[in-house]
């Protein structure tokens, strides 16, 4: 039985239609009618909005989020390791711990639209395994209301410190949902080791993998190789997401190849829709990936932490800034934007989803996942400019969130 009928909406800002959901899928749209709705479901009017995918955050570090305290000065340097040891040196001293900080952060994403997020839980020898139970507590505090999977990431390097393998060994025993790395060449400084550690660990627990992979250049490129040799050695095709890949902006003739390698092994790609320059290259040439079927989700990194103050938990907002950063300006390709932060997020966390690809604009046809939102907007565009507040959120097939509470 339907738990659920979306009145009036317009799917991807098309004609508008009666959407029935069940509990998990899209069981019809139809044209909007006034005849007897089923009286077992719930009716909910969408007062002619645009019904899209739900947002999806496939990159976001939920156990180092202030959203909510008060605002504290950026006092890291300017390397990454800089920011790596402020995290380290002030992380405790937040007023509130761990899994209260994530647990109201990942209720604010979910008022704003998001249902399907991968956060990165911090590994290390100073912090043990909190950082990944805070996670872990605020995942189960909202999963009616969304599914999120954690990755068990060691931020400080693998072997840089004593006994970091057998705590994410331990995460993985205790509900990790995938085995993390960091920038095998720049951080361990051993990238052979580095890799051959993480891929023996999500062998080990039959998990998928998440790799941090910074490194710009001939650098990035190099350790990317490492990554795909070692996916298809181990058959993980569909199993491997490299986070950031800024090597693939370096825009040098090796990164065609690049590209055809991950879409040959099906290997996914998160991004934060950075801004990078001329002399240091960081937005990935994302159409070029999309025309190759390679999965490219969206993701907010860190939320007003110890890094930067930027993030609030609106993956409509980080949407607009991908297609800045990209410079878009038609509305087909800030539409690929917005396909990309939805339904290639969708895509990352399960690899069987249909493609986005260059100009479709899946996720909301017959047979798709019940999880949705519909936005206020005249077209899809205008919703990624305007970015109004008023959002209806479904996950599995009931209203989560609407007009930014929670239910």
């Amino acid at each position: 039985m339907p738990t659920t009928v979306l009145r009036n909406v317009r799917p991807w800002g098309g004609a508008p239609a009666d959407v029935v959901l069940d509990d998990s899928r899209i069981v019809d749209i139809a044209p909007v009618s006034s005849e007897t709705l089923p009286a077992s479901a719930e009716i909910v009017d969408g007062r002619g909005g645009i019904l899209l995918p739900s947002f999806s955050d496939v990159h976001v570090h939920l156990d180092s989020t202030r959203m909510g305290l008060p605002f504290r000065e950026n006092t890291a340097g300017d390397t990454r390791w800089s920011h790596i040891m402020n995290d380290r040196a002030n992380w405790r001293t937040a007023e509130l711990p761990v899994a209260e900080r994530a647990t109201y952060t990942l209720g604010r994403m979910i008022a704003q639209g998001v249902t399907r997020v991968r956060s990165h839980a911090q590994i290390d020898a100073d912090s043990g395994l909190e950082k990944f139970e805070g996670v872990r507590a605020a995942r189960e505090a909202h999963r009616e209301r969304a599914d999120v999977e954690i990755v068990a990431f060691p931020q400080v390097g693998i072997h840089l410190e004593e006994g970091v393998p057998d705590l994410l060994d331990e995460a993985l025993r205790d509900g990790a949902d995938l085995i993390g790395g960091i920038d095998p060449c720049e951080i361990d400084r051993d990238p052979v080791r580095h890799l051959d550690t993480v891929f023996d660990l999500a062998e080990r627990h039959g998990v998928g993998i998440d790799i941090h992979l910074h490194e710009g250049g001939s650098m990035g490129l190099f350790s990317l190789d490492l990554i795909v040799e070692r996916t298809r050695a181990l058959d993980l095709r569909g199993r491997v997401t490299v986070s950031h890949a800024f090597s693939l902006a370096s825009g040098t003739p090796a990164v065609s190849d690049a590209i055809d390698a991950l879409a040959e092994l099906d290997i996914a790609l998160t991004t934060i829709a950075p801004k990078g320059s001329l002399a240091v290259p960081l937005d990935l040439p994302l159409q070029e990936l999309l025309s190759a079927d390679v999965r490219v989700g969206l993701g907010m990194d860190g939320q007003r932490d110890y890094w930067s103050p930027w993030g609030n938990g609106d993956m409509l907002e980080r949407t607009w800034m991908l297609a800045y950063t990209q410079g878009y300006s038609r509305d087909d390709l800030i539409e690929s934007a917005l396909a990309v932060g939805t339904w290639g997020g969708a895509g990352v966390i399960d690899a069987s989803l249909r493609r986005v690809g260059a100009d479709a604009r899946p996720g909301v046809d017959v047979g798709d996942p019940a999880e949705l939102v519909v936005l206020r907007g005249e077209t899809p565009t205008a919703a990624v400019m305007d970015r109004f507040a008023e959002r209806t959120v479904i996950h599995r097939g009931r209203v989560v969130a609407a007009d930014g509470e929670l239910r």
